[in-house]
């Protein structure tokens, strides 16, 4: 058996400790910014859903941000390197984000219904222009 070099004997003596939360104010500021963008912009969400003004994207990403911190943390554990409760953490800032973008997308199309539109979730105008025109 090989006799181990100082080096390797003090590396193996140490415990190494990693741990990936709280995530660092670097780390939630980049999040915050990557929700404005998704919110605020052209994607597949915003097909769907529609965007939000930078304005409303950017209080909405915080206020996400914020939440699925809260949640996060207050399931946190010392015991263990904070990989289920990152996991959770981007869990809860999807299903936020989603929440926005559908509570967003409901009040804009009460708001653009008309007693006359015939058909749910689409404006008065939008259905004028589908019917057939004669």
């Amino acid at each position: 058996m090989e006799a181990q070099s100082p080096l390797n004997q003090t590396l193996c003596s140490q415990s190494i400790s990693f741990s990936v939360w709280p995530p660092t104010q670097r780390t939630r500021d980049a999040v915050i910014h990557r929700l404005i963008e998704t919110l605020s912009t052209p994607s597949v969400l915003s097909k769907r859903y529609g965007t939000l003004s930078p304005e409303d994207a950017s209080a909405a990403a915080r206020r996400i941000e914020d939440e699925a911190f809260s949640t996060a943390a207050a399931s946190a554990s010392l015991d263990d390197y904070g990989i289920e409760i990152i996991q959770l953490y981007s869990k809860e800032i999807s299903r936020l984000m989603l929440d926005t973008v559908k509570a967003t997308a409901a009040l804009d199309n009460d708001a653009t219904k008309t007693p006359d539109s015939a058909m749910p979730g689409v404006s008065a105008t939008e259905s004028k222009s589908q019917s057939p025109s004669l």
